[in-house]
């Protein structure tokens, strides 16, 4: 697959009606299924995350993980796991979320050491961006600097971007 075809909209299935009705699910299980197209993936993630000069690379549970460490690996830096609540280990900070059809809480470990570090942020998806300004708060409240936000899809319409203190780019932008 050249460059000139990595069009990532037609290897993004769209269940509607999923989790619930009225919502569009972006599934990226196509994606990743095609090592081909997993590598230009990949690939494209790393030229947009060297922008943003990361220390380390902040996988949000479950798909950001899916990314960011491969992003992690090629650029030579650290991951640290930002996961759902009851997931990790030890003395953790927690922050809850709502998302577009529930609530949740995501989890730090308290002794990630995160002090003065650039974090960015990789989710598969930012819609209502509240999983990412809860993962953003964890990095603050740990010591860390979020540099930025990357994701695969952009849900334009729900205007997510506008809740976080940084930066935030996608490969792919749907309205909803």
């Amino acid at each position: 697959m050249t460059r000139a075809e990595f069009i990532l909209d037609s290897n993004i299935a769209k269940i509607t009606d999923f989790p619930k009705p009225g919502i569009t699910f972006y599934d990226i299980s196509p994606i990743l299924e095609a090592s081909d197209l997993l590598k230009q993936t990949v690939d494209t993630l790393c030229n947009k995350a060297k922008t943003f000069e990361p220390d380390l690379i902040g996988g949000i549970d479950a798909r950001g993980f899916l990314f960011a460490t491969p992003i992690a690996y090629n650029l030579n830096c650290g991951c640290v796991m930002i996961r759902k609540s009851n997931k990790l280990p030890g003395e953790v900070i927690t922050e809850p979320y709502d998302l577009e059809y529930g609530s949740a809480e995501l989890s730090i470990q308290k002794d990630r050491n995160l002090s003065g570090k650039r974090v960015l942020l990789m989710d598969d998806l930012i819609a209502t961006g509240g999983s990412l300004n809860a993962a953003q708060s964890l990095v603050n409240k740990a010591g860390g600097i979020v540099c930025g936000a990357l994701c695969l899809i952009e849900l334009t319409g729900l205007k997510g971007r506008e809740n976080l203190d940084c930066p935030v780019d996608a490969l792919q932008t749907y309205l909803y």
